[in-house]
């Protein structure tokens, strides 16, 4: 609250004065007033906290539109706010716990997909990569839908074989591209079935 957007009057290429003599206010498009404006420097400020992924969701840009209504003489004025998304979020794996169960006769190369984690945070804060804990069996690549979204494959590296280890278990980190980088785990357990 209170942070400065823009000065209104400027881009209008009016004085504060002129924009108050003209009885200058705004108008939202929805039904909360995100923005006030101060009528006697024009500054436009922030009135009402924004969340982006509450407002926008995942789609880009994240815009917040109003009018600024100027009274006499009377003059409509389009205008929108974009909103930058901060990395608020961090990836989330619905279940805390996934359990695999791979055949040991399931052959080295092949592939099985994850569930993928969640993160509401859109561009470069949005997850970005998986990676696993060091194990003797697996390794994870992360792959990119056509929508954008990206998944993690797990990999088999070696044969299993149920008599020498009956379950395997490790730890999938799912990693946004934040500054600092935000993460969240979840536990891998793969039963070898006979």
């Amino acid at each position: 609250r209170g942070f400065f957007v823009t000065n209104i009057a400027k881009e209008l290429g009016l004085t504060g004065e002129e924009l108050s003599a003209r009885q200058a206010r705004l108008v939202p498009e929805g039904e909360k007033q995100y923005l006030q404006l101060n009528e006697h420097t024009g500054d436009l400020l922030v009135r009402e906290q924004m969340d982006r992924e509450e407002l926008c969701g995942q789609s880009e840009p994240c815009l917040v539109r109003f009018e600024v209504l100027l009274e006499s003489p009377l003059q409509s004025v389009r205008a929108e706010v974009s909103l930058t998304d901060i990395n608020d979020h961090a990836p989330v794996f619905l279940n805390k716990e996934i359990v695999l169960k791979i055949p040991e006769t399931a052959m080295p190369e092949a592939r099985f997909l994850l569930e993928s984690a969640q993160d509401p945070d859109v561009g470069n804060n949005s997850l970005q990569y998986y990676s696993i804990s060091s194990n003797d069996y697996f390794r994870i690549y992360t792959r990119r839908r056509s929508d954008g979204t990206k998944y993690a494959e797990l990999v088999l590296d070696r044969a299993l074989d149920r008599e020498q280890q009956a379950e395997v278990t490790f730890s999938v980190m799912a990693v946004d591209g934040g500054s600092p980088p935000r993460s969240g785990t979840a536990l891998i357990r793969v039963v070898v079935l006979d």
